[in-house]
C-alpha cells in the first residue's frame, strides 16, 4: 500500500504513531490494530512493517477499513532482528509520539489518551510507561510474578524523580518493562540513533535505557498493555545466560560512551536503592 500522508489526505497530523513489526502472525496483528483504533480523543495512525518475504501482513491491513493504517514489505527481511524493522518504520512515523508495539500485545481502552495527556503535562520528559498485564493460553502466572515485582519497583523508582532511579534500574536491574508498554517523543529518536542493530536480545531495553538517561521517564501508574505470553526467552528452561550476555553488552556500551565514572557511579545507585528495596 502507498502511504500517504496526514497533509496529503487533508487531516490534522496524528498525536500517535503506532510502529508495529510483524512477521507471520496474522490473528495476532489484526487483534493488535484492532485494539489501537479502538483508541479515543486521540488521532493514530498505524505503520505495519512485515518482516516476511512472502507479504503475509498484506492482506490483515487491507482488511481494516481504515484510511490511518499504513503497510510498508521489509525489502530486506532480517530473519528476527526486531531493532533493525522498528528503526525502519520510525522513518515513516510523523505523530508527536511513537509507540514501538509488537504485534502480539494489546492496548488497553483509554492508555493513549492517559499517555498523551501525560505527555503534554510534563514537556521536558521523553518517555512514557506503564504497567503491564501478562495473558495468553496456559499458565501465566511466573510473568504474572515477574512484572508485578517490575511495577513496585518502578514505583519505588519514580521517586528519584525522572532520571537518576529509573536509569539506575534499566542498566542494572531486571527491566522494568518490554518495548509495547512505553513511548517516546518523536522529536528525541534522532538524538539516540534509533535501536541498536547489532543487538538481536534485549534491543529495547538497551534502547529505553539510553532514551531515559537522556531525556527521562515518567511512570503511569495503571495498565498499559497486555502482554501476550507464548514461546519466549522467559520461558527457556535456563535464560539466565543469554539475558546475562544481553546486558553485558548494554552495560559494555554505557561504559564505553559515558565514561567508567558515570558508570560506576549508577552502578552504585543502583546498589544502594536495592538494599532499600530489602
Amino acid at each position: 500500500m502507498a502511504m500517504q500522508s496526514s497533509d496529503e489526505a487533508g487531516h490534522a497530523p496524528p498525536d500517535i504513531s503506532v510502529v508495529m513489526p510483524t512477521f507471520r502472525r496474522p490473528l495476532e496483528l489484526a487483534e493488535a490494530i484492532a485494539s489501537v483504533l479502538a483508541q479515543q480523543d486521540v488521532r493514530s495512525e498505524i505503520h505495519v512493517i512485515d518482516d516476511c518475504p512472502q507479504a503475509s501482513a498484506r492482506a490483515i491491513v487491507a482488511g481494516f477499513a481504515s484510511e490511518n493504517i499504513f503497510y510498508h514489505l521489509n525489502p530486506n527481511p532480517t530473519g528476527g532482528r526486531p531493532a533493525i524493522v522498528r528503526n525502519l518504520g520510525q522513518s515513516f512515523a510523523t505523530g508527536e509520539i511513537v509507540h514501538f508495539l509488537d504485534d502480539d500485545d494489546i492496548v488497553p481502552p483509554g492508555y493513549y489518551r492517559a499517555a498523551k495527556n501525560a505527555f503534554d503535562r510534563t514537556p521536558n520528559v521523553g518517555v512514557i510507561f506503564g504497567k503491564i498485564e501478562p495473558f495468553g493460553d496456559g499458565d501465566v502466572a511466573a510473568e504474572k510474578a515477574y512484572f508485578e515485582k517490575a511495577y513496585r519497583r518502578a514505583l519505588r523508582r519514580r521517586r528519584f524523580g525522572p532520571r537518576l532511579g529509573f536509569s539506575a534500574a534499566m542498566f542494572f536491574e531486571p527491566t522494568l518493562f518490554i518495548c509495547s508498554a512505553a513511548m517516546i517523543r518523536r522529536s528525541r529518536l534522532a538524538e539516540i540513533d534509533g535501536f541498536d542493530p547489532a543487538e538481536a536480545v534485549g534491543e529495547d531495553v538497551e534502547f529505553y535505557a539510553r532514551a531515559i538517561r537522556r531525556f527521562g521517564a515518567l511512570f503511569l501508574d495503571r495498565e498499559a498493555i497486555r502482554y501476550r505470553i507464548g514461546p519466549s526467552l522467559m520461558r527457556q528452561a535456563d535464560p539466565a545466560p543469554v539475558l546475562v550476555k544481553a546486558y553485558r553488552a548494554i552495560q559494555t556500551r554505557y561504559r564505553r560512551e559515558y565514561g567508567p565514572l558515570e558508570f560506576y557511579a549508577l552502578k552504585a545507585v543502583s546498589r544502594l536503592l536495592r538494599v532499600f528495596d530489602a
